[in-house]
């Protein structure tokens, strides 16, 4: 199919739709919705985030050099938007949502308890970029919600209804795998050969 060809853009969809929440050093929180994060190193566990200079997390991150990603489900997808369009400036978005917020182990900065899964992030370097600067952060500590993890071990983020962003709109994921890592390469498993039940054993 023939392809129109736009101006260098950020055409990356769908992304993660996330909560970030922050505390300034005088103790005051706020969250606001991420849609520019990724990983960028496993060892150590490393994530990028792209905040604009002119949002108060920004300010707050800054100064105490930490956060916290929360992972939402859908059913908080109206705060996830109103947490992106609305200004902690003007507004408390935590006491707007009715979110409770408890106190992360390794930073300063609180964890959303409605959020199934939340890690703790220590910032490491802020890049300026132009529109936004980047924040390398180093993941300490991960919580996830004990009902998503079965009796191996297996987390089943599938099962926690995680929100994705794509081109202005949310979307839910889907729970039904098409594939797995590595699947693509893995041998085939041999049959088991069936036994013939016609024949009969020797006397």
């Amino acid at each position: 199919m023939a392809k129109a060809t736009f101006k260098g853009s950020i055409m990356l969809n769908p992304v993660p739709a996330v909560l970030i929440t922050s505390k300034s050093k005088e103790g005051l929180d706020n969250v606001f919705t991420v849609g520019w994060i990724g990983t960028a190193c496993t060892k150590p566990p490393m994530i990028t985030v792209a905040i604009r200079p002119e949002r108060l997390s920004y300010k707050y991150i800054k100064e105490s050099e930490n956060f916290i990603v929360n992972l939402p489900s859908k059913n908080l997808v109206r705060a996830v938007d109103y947490c992106g369009v609305r200004s902690g400036k003007q507004i408390d978005k935590i006491k707007e949502m009715g979110f409770t917020l408890e106190p992360g182990q390794e930073v300063s900065s609180s964890i959303i308890k409605e959020c199934p899964i939340a890690f703790e992030c220590k910032v490491k370097s802020i890049t300026p970029l132009g529109s936004h600067d980047l924040f390398l952060a180093e993941v300490l500590c991960c919580h996830v919600d004990e009902d998503l993890i079965d009796d191996k071990g297996k987390i089943h983020f599938e099962q926690a209804d995680l929100i994705s962003y794509s081109h202005g709109e949310y979307f839910s994921l889907n729970n039904k795998p098409l594939g797995k890592f590595g699947y693509s390469v893995m041998k085939k498993k041999a049959s088991p050969k069936k036994k013939n039940k016609n024949v009969k054993g020797v006397k």
